[in-house]
């Protein structure tokens, strides 16, 4: 994969924020820009698969970022993550979030909080390029 630019780097120098340290992050805030991020990409996907209207946009979209869709990504993908990235990935899991998933069980939701919570971090570090491998492995599993 081509040398990947660091978003978040480049926006902490544009709108001048400080420095924190990541691992003082929640799991949920993690998860909170994860699934922005996330979104974000498949719309980009999906939109870059063809002019359509909103609604098919919504539709196509809907099949990748579903909690329900998120945890069978986590599901599938969970062994290929390193060690680093499945505490990560256990931390926003075992987290305690104050709502649920609109269509989606406990389960489910909790593991799709656990897979944000990974985007979310490897965004934040500057991992772009092993965030859009996850993303693009997640893609796969949801196509096949």
């Amino acid at each position: 994969m081509a040398q990947g630019i660091d978003l978040f780097a480049e926006l902490k120098k544009e709108f001048d924020l400080k420095e924190v340290d990541i691992r003082t992050y929640s799991p949920l805030s993690l998860a909170f820009i994860g699934d922005s991020v996330y979104d974000l990409v498949i719309r980009s996907y999906v939109t870059g698969n063809g002019n359509t209207s909103n609604n098919s946009l919504h539709n196509k979209t809907i099949k990748y970022v579903s909690a329900k869709a998120q945890a069978r990504i986590a599901d599938s993908l969970k062994d290929s993550f390193s060690e680093e990235e499945m505490t990560i990935y256990k931390r926003g899991k075992n987290a305690k979030p104050s709502s649920g998933a609109k269509n989606a069980g406990l389960s489910e939701y909790m593991k799709a909080t656990g897979f944000e919570a990974l985007i979310g971090y490897l965004y934040m570090r500057g991992k772009t390029d092993r965030m859009l491998e996850i993303i693009k492995d997640a893609v796969g599993v949801i196509n096949e």
